[in-house]
């Protein structure tokens, strides 16, 4: 009998490879040739071949992810939780040996049901909005960047706005540009409503947010925008989701997914939008209309800021739009300081994003970095959709600076009497000649951008705060960047590690480390076989202090801080006695493991109760360009797998033994 196995943990790193090591031993022993893929934090490894699934008897997944089943179609497929395959491998291929595994069909179950047993740490409605988001960029991207293009190369300055001749090739690219447009909030929202409801629900979604998107639908000139595709994708998705579980005779399942889910769906969202979300919303601007004309005169500064905040808000979204039609109506009166007011606030939110994202690679990863450079190119042409992409993935603290930062520059603006007398912004309307005060215009971009960039650079946590560089299992998922990042650092069969800190504690390149088994960072001097602290608390002290003595940690240092923050997200106590407490830290001198052994145990709140003798200490320095504690994790959660292994470690009287049975650690 052949039997495949999949594992796979929220970080791919310690209970991906226990569960693997102990389903091999498990099928070893009951004779049955089983080959296992893990999907950890350097990737997929072992992978399966197309010959390997179509011999396959039965195919388990013990994942604590997402893993993508469309491969095993028509297999018997036994899907569990990572600890069912460190715990209870024996009894997971005993039942598939006994056939009493399902077999798995396509769009048997909903992307929600799919995961049912084993749903990722990572919050579901966040998970859904990212896949939507992820979908829309390059709508964004194509669109603004050819509407951009559009502009610059054949626009015409007229009392009515920036025009692009009809019969101009530049008036085909800018339609094309537009066209990508329409497509962003339906996508955005279809690709919500399907992270839900799997494919029958993509179609409710991007109908959902066509009408989202057109006001017309509602009685308002100004749309929901892509806050009101959210709301009509997680609608949509989660009609889509009740309706499928609706139990229905067999003769129906067949036409479920494709006519009965998507047309039920499409006409609740519809009517709900139409009837219901829509006309409020419209009535809500119409009234902000009314206000902001009557505040015109009486109030210039609170006007400003009011502007200000509105442009940033939802960036092209409704509320964007009331102010953006009341700046264009006061065009038409010959006022010309209120459109100023908006073209600046317009393209703060894009350029200072962009920018931020450039800068500061801390708070960004490589990922939205890059994409920094198109929000930052969107900005000039005055496309605030640009910025939307990083405030729908953090909006708590993206918004907010967004809107403080162009309600600056917009008041900035007031106060330096800038006109625009097109219904444009950006500093392509100063370039073509439409602004008045052109100096101004710029102060007062330059100072709203500058606003908005420190503010998201105090709020935003750092990648580094996000996505734990040292991580171990039950840590939060990382963004989708981050985890490509990680990947990539930690690609090689073998790590190396940069020990990257002189004399005086000042962080330099150092020539790397090359780890390749345990003990090319463990020597007998980190070594201790006698631990005395009774608490966790108190062996992390007298660890740490070993580290201290052997000059691999700055005695003043914040390492401690490391270490415990890492435990409050989840304990390294991985069961059976061993514990892997790690951390990064600019305390951490070179990289290096200590171990200990506390005959007694001490509580470390692991997994199964037991209580932590075998202690392995990670210390890393927090700017190592490699991420050697990842190869070292995965080498320790292999070998200590082995009951001889772990008894042999326990019953060592001399560090020299000790480290020779470290040394088989590779």
């Amino acid at each position: 009998m052949k039997i495949l196995a999949i594992t796979s943990c929220p970080n791919g790193i310690a209970h991906t490879y226990m569960a693997a090591e102990n389903l091999q031993k498990a099928g070893a022993k009951l004779g049955v040739e089983l080959k296992v893929e893990t999907q950890g934090s350097i990737g997929v490894e072992n992978q399966f071949t197309e010959q390997d699934i179509r011999e396959a008897d039965g195919i388990i997944i013990a994942a604590d992810k997402t893993v993508v089943k469309d491969r095993f179609v028509g297999k018997k497929l036994l899907v569990v939780g990572v600890q069912d395959g460190i715990r209870r491998p024996e009894e997971l291929i005993q039942q598939m040996i006994k056939g009493d595994v399902p077999v798995y069909q396509a769009q048997s179950k909903s992307a929600e049901d799919m995961t049912g047993e084993n749903k990722p740490k990572q919050n579901p409605i966040y998970r859904h909005l990212m896949n939507g988001v992820s979908y829309m960029v390059p709508f964004i991207v194509i669109g603004g960047l050819l509407i951009a293009v559009a502009l610059t190369m054949g626009g015409v300055k007229t009392p009515g706005g920036l025009v692009i001749p009809e019969d101009s090739i530049w008036k085909t690219i800018e339609s094309i540009g537009g066209a990508a447009f329409t497509f962003m909030v339906p996508i955005l929202a279809g690709f919500i409503a399907m992270s839900i409801a799997d494919r029958p629900g993509l179609a409710p979604g991007m109908v959902g947010g066509f009408i989202a998107a057109n006001g017309s639908f509602y009685g308002s000139e100004a749309g929901a925008g892509f806050i009101g595709g959210i709301i009509a994708g997680f609608l949509a998705g989660y009609v889509a989701l009740a309706i499928k579980k609706i139990k229905v005779p067999r003769s129906l399942q067949p036409i479920m997914p494709i006519i009965v889910i998507p047309v039920l769906a499409s006409l609740v969202v519809g009517l709900i939008f139409v009837f219901v979300v829509g006309a409020p919303v419209a009535n809500l601007f119409e009234a902000l209309t009314v206000w902001l004309a009557g505040m015109q005169g009486t109030s210039s500064i609170l006007l400003a800021l009011i502007l200000g905040a509105m442009i940033s808000f939802d960036m092209g979204g409704p509320v964007n739009k009331v102010a953006f039609l009341f700046g264009s109506a006061m065009i038409g009166e010959g006022n010309y300081v209120i459109m100023g007011q908006i073209a600046v606030a317009i393209c703060v939110p894009p350029i200072a994003m962009g920018l931020a994202a450039m800068m500061n690679k801390k708070k960004f990863t490589s990922a939205e970095r890059e994409a920094g450079k198109a929000t930052f190119t969107m900005g000039l042409f005055g496309i605030t959709e640009g910025a939307i992409p990083f405030a729908a993935q953090d909006p708590l603290r993206v918004i907010p600076s967004i809107m403080v930062g162009s309600m600056t520059g917009s008041m900035i603006a007031m106060f330096g009497n800038v006109g625009d007398r097109v219904a444009h912004g950006g500093p392509i309307v100063a370039v073509l000649g439409a602004v008045d005060n052109v100096l101004m215009f710029f102060l007062a971009v330059i100072g709203g951008a500058a606003v908005s960039i420190i503010m998201v650079s105090l709020l935003k946590k750092d990648v580094a705060g996000v996505t734990p560089a040292v991580v171990g299992e039950g840590a939060k998922e990382t963004p989708a960047g981050a985890r490509k990042e990680l990947a990539a650092d930690t690609a090689a069969d073998s790590a190396e590690v940069t020990s990257t800190v002189t004399h005086n504690g000042t962080a330099t390149e150092a020539p790397a480390i090359r780890v390749e088994k345990l003990t090319d960072i463990v020597t007998m001097d980190l070594i201790n076989l006698n631990l005395t602290g009774t608490t966790q608390d108190a062996v992390i002290d007298e660890m740490i202090g070993v580290l201290e003595q052997n000059g691999a940690v700055r005695a003043d240092g914040d390492f401690k801080q490391a270490i415990l923050a890492r435990e409050q997200e989840s304990s390294t106590g991985i069961g059976m006695n061993i514990a892997i407490p790690h951390g990064k830290s600019d305390a951490v001198l070179k990289p290096s493991v200590v171990f200990g052994i506390q005959q007694d145990g001490v509580d470390w709140k692991s997994l199964d109760g037991s209580e932590a003798k075998l202690i392995f200490m990670i210390a890393v320095p927090r700017n190592s360009k490699q991420n050697a504690h990842l190869k070292v994790l995965q080498m320790l959660s292999r070998k200590l797998m082995d009951d001889d292994f772990r008894e042999a470690l326990l019953a060592v009287t001399t560090k020299e033994e000790a480290y020779q049975l470290l040394d088989q650690v590779r």
